[in-house]
């Protein structure tokens, strides 16, 4: 088991099975907690699952747990003893000692019948004594039924099973003799009415042959059916400040469940719960579709919080990653950023140019200034990260143009260029959020002199859409046309503006075409 999981569900049965193979297919991390006690262990067959019909219960759970496996669901064989609130999410405690983490809990524990003190009865439970005639009325078809009275709704049963076979006794047990509306009903459809209280079920050769009753009559049967007080599993959840509430039928409370909404959310957040624990009444195929229907609630909930969490992230990444403690842990963690060749188009651009005085914007480790110095040009290079500058100095030493080249530690925000200063001004590659992005390039003009050029150049918004390796800033990214629209055409000619492309090769080793947004303009 892993220490961290997105869900864990707790109860391994079709509800639980299907909501964590839904949610290993949305490629969640998912941990099944089961320990091997499903409801319906006793039947010999699954009825009225679409496709599945006449499965063997343990063989549709042992399907169901290869399938979540396929998709990287994990399942432990075990039970989850207490579950806590820990920071956003649960603390389970399971009963090997081990204890493992969850975002959300989908809980899925079903519910125990409880049967009523007759002897005999809880060995014969799911074989030849019943509870649905929907789950079992087919296989006892024209047989002699006995409906055990439990309730007030043992007349209602009655009436449910001669669907199924006309051959049904009501076995009045401790209950009340019917009144006259009741018993009318009951004659009306041939179900004979047996007093007096059941003391044993009788079985010959594992066989239900009939019951006994108390007063040593017995009364020959096939099968018998009784209505069982349904209670939720619900410990883990009462620990966790659920609490069980009655369910009626007309007036008479059959069991208790877990309240929750159409998804399965209860009162908890994060807490969900699908199948029997939630429904008495569900089915297998219900609680399956309860448990799908669960999952894609929770999956919607971690979106929600994933999403919550990487604005969060992706803010302070923008708050943070173009200021100068993010520059120099950049630099001071590599040797080398930059390949040290020069910007190619810079050097389309200026390459036949009659050399002058150029500020080469965020000059990094110092390609582009190198490259205009060795070229004729006085460069001031001007560079927010110390470490950056250090290495351009030294790439300049080495290529002898030392002397041409004037390093300036600056954040030309705060302390923008002189205006009308330079023959050529270039941003290569400079992205900033939209505002300060054009208070910078509006200063980045004003030092433009008469004549001179203004060269900006950045990634093209359409490189996001390729497979190339860009950080997803896609407000950070701009086109040529934006920048050119800010300039004043009274005072500048624009002689580029457009998405060049140019060929790349992505992360797998693959070429693809990008395109830099190139801005040339100049200063009329």
């Amino acid at each position: 088991m892993d220490e961290t999981y997105d869900v864990v569900v707790v109860g391994g049965g079709a509800a639980g099975l299907s909501g964590a193979l839904a949610l290993s297919r949305a490629r969640r991390s998912v941990l099944v907690v089961d320990s091997g006690e499903p409801r319906n262990a006793p039947a010999d067959r699954v009825h009225n699952y679409l496709g599945r019909e006449g499965t063997p219960p343990g063989d549709l759970l042992a399907a169901g747990r290869a399938e979540v496996a396929q998709y990287g669901g994990q399942l432990h064989t075990g039970r989850v003893n207490l579950a806590a609130r820990e920071d956003e999410g649960f603390r389970l405690t399971l009963d090997g000692g081990e204890s493992v983490r969850a975002r959300r809990l989908l809980v899925t524990t079903g519910l125990t019948d409880e049967l009523p003190d007759v002897p005999g009865l809880a060995q014969r439970w799911g074989r030849d004594v019943l509870h649905c005639p929907y789950c079992h009325g087919w296989e006892v078809r024209d047989r002699r039924i006995g409906v055990l009275a439990t309730g007030p709704l043992a007349v209602h049963q009655a009436e449910m099973w001669r669907q199924w076979s006309p051959n049904v006794l009501l076995l009045l047990h401790d209950a009340p003799a019917p009144d006259e509306e009741a018993a009318e009903r009951l004659a009306a459809r041939g179900i004979a009415v047996v007093p007096g209280p059941v003391a044993a079920v009788e079985v010959t050769d594992d066989a239900l042959t009939g019951v006994r009753l108390a007063d040593g009559r017995v009364v020959a049967l096939d099968a018998v059916v009784v209505a069982t007080r349904l209670t939720a599993r619900a410990d883990l959840l009462v620990g966790l400040g659920l609490a069980p509430e009655e369910v009626t039928m007309g007036e008479h409370v059959i069991g208790a469940q877990i309240p929750a909404d159409a998804t399965g959310a209860t009162a908890v957040p994060g807490v969900w719960v699908a199948g029997n624990v939630a429904d008495l009444r569900g089915q297998v195929i219900t609680s399956a579709a309860a448990g799908l229907n669960a999952a894609a609630a929770i999956n919607g909930d971690l979106i929600a919080e994933d999403t919550r969490v990487a604005v969060r992230a992706y803010r302070q990444t923008i708050a943070t990653m173009f200021e100068e403690p993010a520059w120099e842990e950049r630099y001071r963690s590599r040797q080398s950023v930059w390949s040290g060749r020069p910007n190619p188009q810079l050097v389309a651009e200026v390459a036949d140019l009659t050399p002058g005085r150029a500020l080469d914007v965020g000059s990094g480790e110092g390609g582009d200034a190198v490259w205009l110095a060795t070229r004729g040009w006085r460069v001031t290079a001007v560079d927010i990260s110390a470490t950056a500058l250090e290495r351009a100095a030294a790439h300049a030493d080495d290529a002898g143009v030392r002397d041409r080249i004037e390093f300036t530690h600056a954040d030309l925000r705060d302390k923008p260029p002189a205006e009308e200063a330079y023959d050529l001004v270039s941003a290569q590659f400079m992205h900033l959020p939209p505002a300060p992005r054009r208070e910078l390039f509006a200063r980045l003009a004003a030092a433009v002199a008469p004549g001179g050029v203004l060269l900006i150049v950045g990634h093209h918004p359409s490189d996001l859409w390729t497979s190339a390796r860009r950080m997803h800033l896609p407000t950070m990214m701009y086109t040529a046309d934006e920048v050119a629209a800010d300039l004043d055409p009274t005072r500048w000619e624009v002689l580029a503006a457009e998405a060049r492309p140019r060929t790349a090769t992505d992360p797998d080793g693959g070429d693809i075409t990008i395109h830099d947004a190139v801005l040339l303009a100049r200063r009329r």
